[in-house]
């Protein structure tokens, strides 16, 4: 867990931080490493040519750093983990027994998060297989002995590579500065980007990109990368008043405060949800042969490919969805109505009870839809600056 400022005073100060700090870089480090080293019998070159085709491999291989292009041991990057949180997430708000054992405090969250890690093992174990199972039969070349010894051996690493990722990004947040899981995620995602910057250059050095194109991109994607960040900063607060009171002897004059709703209240799970929804078609089109061969799904195939206008619609249309769906799930304003009104607390202008619940209920609404068209927004602009580079 991240440590406070006051925290850090007490345990060290800056002598503290700093090892936390180093403690982190070498856990990017040992990520980094372990990215470079390959499954055993698999050729990478194979691989990479097959990832430049958009697939939910190509998203995994963006989550794991280029590891699943490099056929590494953390191929499967840290996304067995995230889903399993999803999920798990998810159930704990619909399972009775979960909701129960998430009302158990710190003893409920150390439940669901070994819960978490069975799924885990589960999914990863049900990805390794497919991916060592199917992607030899669809990319000649990549495995040069496909027997049962290197389908077990492959699925063991993999699995096992997922794991040492949970563990590691465990690790980051006990031992260094707290959210293990979105660094790994942030490095894996930064990556390549100097490989990528290292290309621009090399562009516009030889004449291939305008100098001034790429200095109004690099101003624009700033400008977007601010936004990004006031979005979700932006809160609406909502004043809340409690009224004079007496307990006992004591008398607690009427006081103010407010009551803080995000404007992305669901945060990146619609995006990532519905990306892996539109993405998998594609990817079961490719695990059952050449769809070339057949008319319709070689069109199916296309048409579910990233840039395309019916994926963009889809795509749009999944994390709408799952915005309002898992803001319904996670966001209770009956629960929160009650409880102002346990605590003497009201909205100046609202009854409390079934008022300040519709209330709150119209406001969460309200922003939930302005959060699903940022969030809309935000992961179609990639889509629409490849075909406006492709169309250039």
């Amino acid at each position: 867990m991240a440590l406070s400022p006051q925290q850090l005073s007490k345990s060290g100060g800056l002598n503290e931080l700093k090892q936390r700090l180093l403690f982190v870089l070498i856990a990017i480090v040992v990520f980094r490493l372990g990215s470079f080293i390959p499954v055993p019998g698999v050729d990478p070159k194979a691989l990479q040519d097959f990832l430049n085709s958009d697939t939910i491999f190509s998203l995994f291989n963006v989550f794991s750093g280029g590891a699943m292009e490099r056929a590494s041991v953390l191929a499967l990057g840290i996304m067995p983990y995230i889903s399993a949180s999803i999920i798990m997430q998810i159930l704990s708000y619909v399972d009775p027994r979960l909701k129960e054992i998430k009302k158990e405090g710190e003893s409920g969250r150390r439940k669901i998060n070994q819960y978490t890690r069975y799924l885990t093992v589960a999914l990863a174990t049900v990805q390794a297989f497919g991916m060592a199972t199917q992607l030899p039969s669809m990319i000649p070349g990549l495995v040069e002995n496909p027997n049962f010894s290197f389908y077990f051996v492959a699925i063991a690493t993999l699995v096992t590579g997922t794991m040492f990722l949970m563990w590691l990004g465990e690790q980051i947040t006990e031992r260094g500065i707290g959210n293990g899981i979105s660094i790994i995620i942030l490095v894996g995602i930064v990556a390549g980007f100097p490989q990528a910057i290292k290309q621009v250059f090399s562009q516009a050095y030889d004449g291939q990109r305008d100098v001034l194109g790429i200095l109004v991109f690099a101003v624009f994607a700033l400008a977007v990368i601010y936004f990004i960040v006031w979005f979700e900063t932006a809160q609406r607060r909502i004043t809340i008043n409690y009224a004079k009171r007496q307990q006992g002897n004591k008398v607690f004059a009427a006081q103010s405060s407010f009551l803080p709703m995000k404007l992305n209240m669901a945060g990146v799970i619609p995006a990532i949800f519905a990306s892996s929804i539109v993405l998998f078609p594609g990817t079961l089109l490719s695990w059952f042969g050449n769809a070339g061969e057949v008319s319709w799904l070689s069109t199916l195939a296309q048409n579910l490919q990233p840039g395309n206008p019916v994926y963009m619609l889809l795509y749009a249309t999944g994390i709408i969805f799952f915005a309002f769906f898992y803001t319904a799930l996670t966001q209770n304003p009956r629960d929160t109505a009650d409880n102002l009104k346990k605590s003497g607390a009201f909205i100046p202008g609202i009854r409390p009870g079934q008022q300040t619940a519709s209330y709150l209920d119209k406001v969460t609404t309200r922003l939930t839809f302005w959060g699903a068209l940022y969030m809309t927004a935000v992961c179609l602009l990639p889509e629409f600056l490849k075909l406006k580079t492709s169309t250039a």
